[in-house]
């Protein structure tokens, strides 16, 4: 059973929401928060699969409460996807910074929508590689300098050419194929630099990339 917290100050997208997960086999809304406050308490009491997290709420707003959330060691296993009108670059570009797995807009076809919470549930992102680069591509070009991560130079050589390639985009395999490992071995190195960069998913590991200048624009590896 997907457990699903509700995060929005609009009670009729609330009931809506509600209506929808409650109705699909598999899945149940364990609770609804319209504050953000409300919704990082209620994270932390119910412990939830998928988090629903609208953008913009009093107390806090989504993002705020998504860094809150992610950041918390005792909610590693809650995934916050965020629920927005906005379909705009720099909204969708923090909240993936906060840790959030990606975003939908409200007005998604309704098997559309369950099925993204099937696929957040899994552990997986609601955005393809191609639209993660291209946000933080973007982003980035307009941010100006490169951010300084000490954490960086915990990583070995191949470690750092691993990260690289993940911000290219490069499947698992693909960077087995690059490296000449076992795609086993490629995995292995992900999942390192994901520990020692403190990274939840792949989004972080290629936000750190581009903020840090290993990657930029226009795909040249530095």
């Amino acid at each position: 059973m997907i457990r699903v917290l509700l995060a929005d100050d609009q009670p009729l997208v609330r009931m809506g929401l509600r209506a929808l997960l409650d109705s699909e086999e598999g899945m149940e809304v364990i609770g609804e928060a319209g504050r953000g406050d409300h919704a990082v308490e209620m994270a932390d009491a119910l412990r939830p699969h998928v988090v629903l997290m609208d953008i913009r709420m009093p107390g806090l707003d989504g993002i705020e409460a998504t860094r809150r959330i992610t950041g918390d060691q005792r909610l590693d296993r809650v995934r916050v996807a965020l629920l927005t009108t906005f379909e705009n670059d720099d909204y969708v570009f923090k909240g993936l910074r906060a840790g959030a797995v990606g975003f939908l807009v409200k007005d998604i076809e309704p098997p559309k929508l369950l099925e993204a919470v099937r696929v957040v549930a899994a552990g997986e992102a609601l955005l393809a590689p191609t639209v993660t680069r291209r946000l933080i591509e973007e982003y980035v070009n307009r941010s100006g300098d490169p951010v300084s991560f000490p954490a960086l130079e915990r990583l070995t050589d191949r470690e750092r050419e691993v990260l690289v390639l993940v911000a290219r985009g490069l499947s698992n395999h693909e960077i087995a194929d690059y490296v000449h490992c076992s795609p086993a071995t490629a995995k292995t190195h992900v999942s390192r630099v994901m520990t020692k960069l403190e990274a939840r998913d792949r989004i972080q590991l290629v936000i750190t990339a581009y903020e840090a200048g290993l990657v930029r624009p226009g795909w040249k590896v530095t």
